[in-house]
C-alpha cells in the first residue's frame, strides 16, 4: 500500500493516544485530517486547535463532504475499540480504504530506520526518553509515542526532516499491532501476561513477543530486560544481537542507586561505558530501568557521555507516568497510569524509597473485568504495599460487565490499615477524611478527571504541622 492519491485521511477514534499521533504527523505532512470520537476530551481539544475536524456523532450526514465524496482520495484509520456496530464504520466500510491503526503505523516505518520499543509496561517512557536523548542531542528523529511528553506536550515528536529521521515508535502488543512493524532495532521492557482477553494465556501472549522479535533486522540490536528474557526462554535472537540490561543485570545495570524526593541518581554501568553520578529528574526504580535501555540506544547512535547526561536529567517525563503534582510535606501527590499488578508494585515500591517514613493512599480504578479477574490475586498484592487503599468500580473501556467481577473481589486480600471501595462521586469528601499524607492515584481508565480537583483541593488544604 503507498500514500499515492490519498489528500485526507479520517480517524475513527481519533482521539485515542495512538491514533491522535497518527493524526498529528499527517497534519505535518500537508494531508487534510478529520475524526470520529465517542466524546471530546484535553486531547481532541489541543487536535482542534491544531486544525483538525472533529466529530461526535455516529452518523454519516456529520463527516465533513471531503471525507466522504471522492473515497479513492480517502483513507479511513480505524481502532479496534470502535463498536462493529458503529454506523461509521460499517459505511467506510462499503467503498472506502480502511487500515488499522498499526497497520498504517508499519507502512510509514516501513523503508525507514525504526527502533521500537514493546513491553507490557514501560514502553511509553522508554520509547520517549529514546526520541528526547536523540532529540535533544541534535539528531533527526520521528517519534509516535503512546503518551504526552511533559518536554513536549506532545505524543509526536519530529526533529529535522520527517524522511532522513531515525523512527522510535511504541510497538504495542494489544491485538498483536506490533507484528505490522518493522523494526532495525527492538526493546522488549518486559513481558508479563496481560490482554489474556485477546491472547487467551500467558504462553500465547510470550509467543506473541517472540514473533515481534523476531521481526528485527538481522544487523540490529535488541535489548532485552533481564526477567523478560527469562521468561520469553527460547528466544531466538543471535548472541552478537543481544543487549541485556536490567537494575540488577549482568549486561547493561544500573549501580549506586540513589532515591530523592525529586529524582533519581544512578551510575550506568555498559559493556563499554559508565557513566557516574546519572540525574534522572523522573524518580522510581523502573524509571532508571527504563533509562539504562534508552542510554545504550543513544551511546550506540552517537550520543556522548555528556549529552547523555544532559538528557537524562533535562527529561521531565510523561504525563500520567509517575507525574509528580506535589512534593510538599505532609501533602505530596502523585497521579500514574498504572493499571497492571506489576506496574502498581514498581510504582507503589518508589514512592515508599521515597517517602519511607509518611503514610501512603492509594486511590485505585481497575482497568477491565477481564484484567481485574485474572489478576486479582496480583492487584491484592501490589496495592498491599500501600498503608490506605481506596478502589473505584472497574472502568469498563471496551468490555461488558463479567457476572461476580468487581472491585471488591480485591478488597479481603489485600493488607492494608484502611480499605475501602467507593464510587468515583465520593473520592473528594473521603479525602477530607482520610487526610493523606502521601496520595497516590492509580489506573488507565478516567481516573484521571479527578487528578485536576484533588491538586485544587491538595494546594488549599491547611499545612500539616512540622514535628
Amino acid at each position: 500500500m503507498t500514500l499515492k492519491g490519498i489528500h485526507s485521511i479520517f480517524f475513527l477514534g481519533i482521539g485515542g493516544i495512538g491514533m491522535s499521533a497518527l493524526a498529528r504527523w499527517f497534519q505535518q505532512e500537508g494531508y487534510a485530517v478529520a475524526g470520529y470520537d465517542k466524546t471530546a476530551s484535553p486531547l481532541t481539544d489541543a487536535l482542534k486547535e491544531e486544525g483538525m475536524q472533529f466529530i461526535f456523532t455516529d452518523e454519516v450526514a456529520a463527516v465533513p463532504a471531503q471525507f466522504k465524496e471522492n473515497p479513492e482520495e480517502v483513507l479511513v484509520v480505524w481502532t479496534p475499540a470502535i463498536p462493529k456496530d458503529s454506523v461509521l464504520l460499517h459505511f467506510f466500510q462499503q467503498s472506502f480504504l480502511l487500515k488499522k491503526r498499526a497497520e498504517v503505523l508499519g507502512m510509514i516505518t516501513k523503508d525507514q530506520y525504526t527502533i521500537a520499543v514493546a513491553g507490557t509496561h514501560g514502553k511509553t517512557s522508554t520509547s520517549s526518553l529514546v526520541a528526547h536523548l536523540l532529540k535533544s542531542a541534535g539528531k533527526p528523529v520521528l517519534a509516535f509515542l503512546g503518551g504526552i511528553t511533559q518536554n513536549y506536550n506532545s505524543n509526536l515528536i519530529l526533529s529535522g526532516k520527517s524522511k532522513e529521521a531515525v523512527v522510535v515508535v511504541e510497538a504495542d502488543e494489544f491485538d498483536r499491532s506490533f507484528l505490522h512493524l518493522h523494526p532495525n532495532e527492538a526493546v522488549l521492557t518486559s513481558a508479563d501476561p496481560d490482554h489474556l482477553d485477546i491472547y487467551g494465556d500467558e504462553e500465547a501472549i510470550l509467543e506473541g513477543f517472540r514473533q515481534f522479535l523476531s521481526l528485527v533486522d538481522k544487523k540490529g540490536k535488541v535489548y532485552l530486560q533481564s526477567h523478560a528474557l527469562y521468561r520469553l526462554g527460547n528466544h531466538g535472537i543471535a548472541s552478537s544481537s543481544l543487549r541485556e540490561y536490567g537494575l540488577r543485570s549482568d549486561g547493561i545495570h544500573a549501580e549506586n542507586i540513589v532515591a530523592k524526593p525529586n529524582s533519581f541518581v544512578f551510575d550506568y554501568i555498559g559493556s563499554k561505558n559508565q557513566i557516574k553520578g546519572l540525574e534522572l529528574s523522573i524518580p522510581g526504580f523502573h524509571n532508571v530501568e527504563n533509562a539504562l535501555a534508552a542510554i545504550a540506544i543513544a551511546l550506540d547512535h552517537g550520543v556522548s557521555e555528556a549529552q547523555v547526561r544532559e538528557g537524562i536529567k533535562t527529561f521531565l517525563g510523561v504525563k500520567r507516568r509517575f507525574e509528580i503534582h506535589s512534593t510538599q510535606a505532609g501533602k505530596i501527590f502523585i497521579d500514574d497510569y498504572a493499571h497492571h499488578p506489576e506496574e502498581i508494585k514498581a510504582c507503589l515500591s518508589s514512592v515508599r524509597a521515597m517517602y519511607p517514613s509518611q503514610r501512603m493512599t492509594v486511590i485505585f480504578q481497575p482497568h477491565l473485568f477481564t484484567r481485574t479477574r485474572d489478576f486479582a490475586t496480583g492487584f491484592s498484592e501490589s496495592l498491599s504495599l500501600a498503608d490506605e487503599v481506596v478502589l473505584l468500580p472497574i472502568y469498563p473501556a471496551r468490555e461488558l460487565p463479567l457476572p461476580g467481577v468487581e472491585s471488591e473481589m480485591l478488597l479481603d486480600s489485600i493488607q492494608a490499615t484502611k480499605k475501602v471501595c467507593i464510587q468515583k462521586s465520593e473520592v473528594m469528601d473521603f479525602l477530607k477524611i482520610l487526610s493523606p499524607e502521601v496520595l497516590v492515584t492509580l489506573g488507565a481508565g478516567d481516573i484521571d478527571r479527578l487528578v485536576p480537583s484533588i491538586i485544587s483541593w491538595n494546594n488549599s488544604r491547611p499545612n500539616p504541622p512540622q514535628l
